[in-house]
Parts: C-alpha cells; sequence; structure tokens
C-alpha cells in the first residue's frame, strides 16, 4: 500500500492552511496513494493558543471538514486529518484535539481526541495544552482494506502521545498494524528525541509508523522540528522529508509486519 506523509508549516489564518492542506493531497493522490496523514494543527498554528477555540467545528459539520471529506471522495483515498479543534459541549473555552478519518467515499469513519496533553517550560519556551484542551479517554484502531488485498489495522495518535509506550502497546494488542502519529513538536523538543521515540515505538511493538510533522519557521514565530517519516517494523526510517511542506510518500507492505514477528518474536516473549 502506497502512503503519504504530509508536512505543512501552517500559519496563523485557517483558510490558506486549508488550501495548502488540499493541494499537498492533491499531490499524494496524484502519486497514487491509498492514505494521505496531514499534520497536527494542519488548519492553524495561531498567533496565542486560544485561536484554535475560535475556530472549533461540531463534530459532523464545518469547512475544515468538509474539505477533508470532499478530497476523499474527490481521489477515492483515505485521509486522516492530522488534528482539528472540535467543540466540547458545555465548555466555550476549551476544545478536543482530534484525529478524524475519511473513507474513499468521504465518510468520517474514525475520531480519535488526543489524550496526553503536551507541557513544556524552560527558559525561552512555554506550553501548557491544558489551557485550552481537554484530553481523550479512549484508544482508537480502524480497519482499513488496501488494493493490496490486506485489510491493514491501523492505530491513531497525536504527537505528545508518542511519549507514552503503553498507549502504542494497547494500539498493538487491539491488532494495530500501523500506527500513526500526526504531530507539530517543537524545534527543542524534536531534535532531541522526535526520531528515537518514534523508532522506538516501531521497533517494540514491530509495526509501521507513519509520522506527519509541521516542519519550519511559522507565521507566529513558533519553529517546528519537521522530519515527517516512514519508518518499518524493523526500525529503519525509509522515507523522509526535513522541513519544509511537501509529500513523503512510501510504499509499504504488510508482509514486513509478519516479517518482524515471525524473525524476532519479541511480542510473543512478554511477561507483563
Amino acid at each position: 500500500m502506497k502512503v503519504a506523509s504530509i508536512q505543512m508549516v501552517s500559519g496563523v489564518e485557517t483558510a490558506p492552511n486549508l488550501q495548502t492542506a488540499a493541494a499537498l493531497l492533491d499531490d499524494a493522490a496524484g502519486l497514487g496513494s491509498e492514505l494521505a496523514l496531514l499534520p497536527e494543527y494542519f488548519c492553524i498554528l495561531g498567533a496565542k493558543d486560544t485561536d484554535k477555540v475560535k475556530i472549533k467545528e461540531t463534530y459532523g459539520s464545518g469547512p475544515i471538514q468538509d474539505m477533508l471529506a470532499q478530497k476523499a471522495a474527490r481521489h477515492k483515498m483515505w485521509i486522516v486529518g492530522g488534528t482539528l479543534p472540535l467543540a466540547i459541549e458545555g465548555d466555550h473555552n476549551k476544545v478536543n484535539n482530534t484525529t478524524l478519518v475519511f473513507d474513499p467515499s468521504g465518510n468520517c469513519v474514525a475520531r480519535y481526541d488526543k489524550i496526553h496533553l503536551f507541557k513544556f517550560k524552560n527558559e525561552n519556551e512555554e506550553y501548557d495544552e491544558s489551557r485550552t484542551l481537554i484530553p481523550g479517554a479512549l484508544p482508537v484502531v480502524l480497519d482499513l482494506p488496501s488494493k493490496d488485498g490486506h485489510t491493514w489495522r491501523v492505530g491513531l495518535s497525536i504527537c505528545y502521545d508518542l511519549r507514552f509506550p503503553e498507549l502504542y502497546r494497547v494500539l498493538t494488542d487491539l491488532g494495530a498494524d500501523m500506527v500513526l502519529v500526526p504531530s507539530a513538536f517543537t524545534f527543542t523538543t524534536g531534535q532531541a528525541h522526535w526520531e528515537v521515540l518514534l523508532r522506538a515505538r516501531a521497533i517494540e511493538n514491530q509495526l509501521w509508523v507513519v509520522a506527519a510533522a509541521q516542519g519550519g519557521l511559522h507565521e507566529n514565530n513558533r519553529k517546528t522540528w519537521g522530519h515527517s517519516m516512514i519508518i518499518n517494523p524493523w526500525g529503519k526510517i525509509v522515507a523522509q522529508r526535513q522541513s519544509g511542506e511537501g509529500c513523503v510518500v512510501q510504499d509499504i507492505s504488510w508482509t514486513e509486519n509478519v516479517l518482524a514477528r515471525r524473525q524476532l518474536p519479541a511480542l510473543e516473549h512478554r511477561i507483563f
């Protein structure tokens, strides 16, 4: 199956970001992708944290979701919409940071709300997602029938979730063959930890990892690490884009999961 990891450098206004995302989805489809993954906050990296709350959508309705559904149906392609802010009933000040999955008919078939909320502080940077986000609570997998004849089981995660291996072990126990990681890692944390964490999740669970990142200097002066990549079940990076917007496209094979787990049956050797 051919998959596309899309990297962006999103700005503070939603409309231009949607235009860029739409064009990159067109590129992914033109390269033959069956599945395209957008990065976290592809629709906005605001001038301030509360900007995401201002563009929140109700689940099932809104221009961000409409664009994703229309592109999925037009290209007959699975689209995983990075993340977008979804409204929470009864709370006007916070949102869920949500991944939505659209099938090739344009139907939304899965939703995952980010469970782990990022918090970081050093001399020059400070982030606390709990100020504007409400965490999710449930791991999510979905079945994705591919043209290669296999039905892939895909696990969903978002950015800071990457630091919590227990989530990925749960996704593996639920049968995941591949996990998706839309992200907006900061330059500081990405430079230190991004690659090693992604490769570790692939190695310890013996599955494909597809990570789509924000990558560059943004309009709000935030700098993100980029390095969108696709990693095989042996932990090898098979495709990568370091910075700037664009698509990382790769053919992935279901048999590599089988081979890795047969050659080194670590999952069978678990004690706990």
